[in-house]
């Protein structure tokens, strides 16, 4: 019987501290990220382009980036308003990635690397995936990140 207790003690110590460790986005997270997208919207808007009411957020982990599939038509500029909160340190960075998997797109980055914008027009109609990630410029955490789609 001993053993068994020995392991579950030990099972239970382990599930506490995995659990622990995995701490998930508050609400506050979130809102800073579509906050600070949104802080780079309104020059685009000046520039004609048009945004989409809604906005793209989730989670940019150190380890991995994210991909967002969008269907994309041509004749229309797109600008890609992308941010994570001001204050976090995190710096990300973003390409479109077309059928065959070749990035694309002109980047306009914001200097403390917390967001950016990426315009991109389309050769042909389809699918297409943005491409998020954190950069080595700024510190390494998970991060809620958001995304606002405008085209022209």
């Amino acid at each position: 019987m001993k053993p068994f207790i020995t392991t579950l003690v030990r099972s239970l110590a382990l599930c506490a501290a995995l659990w622990l460790t995995v701490v998930p986005l508050t609400a506050a997270d979130t809102e800073a990220a579509e906050a600070t997208a949104l802080r780079l919207v309104p020059q685009q808007e000046k520039d004609g382009y048009e945004f989409r009411s809604e906005l793209w957020t989730n989670e940019l982990s150190p380890e991995v980036g994210r991909a967002v599939r969008l269907q994309l038509f041509k004749g229309h500029e797109y600008a890609f308003c992308i941010a994570v909160p001001e204050k976090s340190g995190v710096a990300i960075t973003a390409a479109v990635l077309d059928f065959e998997g070749k990035p694309g797109g002109e980047l306009l980055p914001v200097k403390d690397g917390w967001g950016l914008v990426l315009f991109f027009k389309p050769k042909k109609t389809g699918q297409y995936v943005v491409a998020l990630r954190q950069t080595e410029d700024g510190k390494k955490k998970k991060i809620a990140c958001a995304m606002a789609t405008g085209w022209k």
